[in-house]
């Protein structure tokens, strides 16, 4: 799911950073088929330092799941190789 991501102009943190605005959207195709992105859900504000730090977890997290993957598709490649 894509994201719409705007920083807050004249609004800080508590610490003093910058403030975004999170948006999540849904591309869908119009009747003319063309693709639209429309927004979905609320609108999510929070400082741009704590997204990025939620943001770089979801990062660490999605890449151990892709190095359990390739562990699994390693195997059933030998697997499928094995004589």
């Amino acid at each position: 799911m894509a994201k719409i991501i705007t920083e807050v102009i004249d609004t800080v943190d508590a610490e003093g950073g910058k403030m975004i605005n999170i948006q999540n959207t849904q591309t869908i195709m119009d009747i003319d088929g063309n693709e639209v992105v429309i927004p979905i859900g609320g609108l999510n504000q929070e400082s741009v330092t704590t997204a990025i730090q939620t943001c770089e977890a979801h990062k660490a997290n999605l890449e151990a799941q892709l190095a359990a993957c390739e562990v699994e598709l390693a195997e059933m490649i030998a697997i499928r190789d094995a004589e």
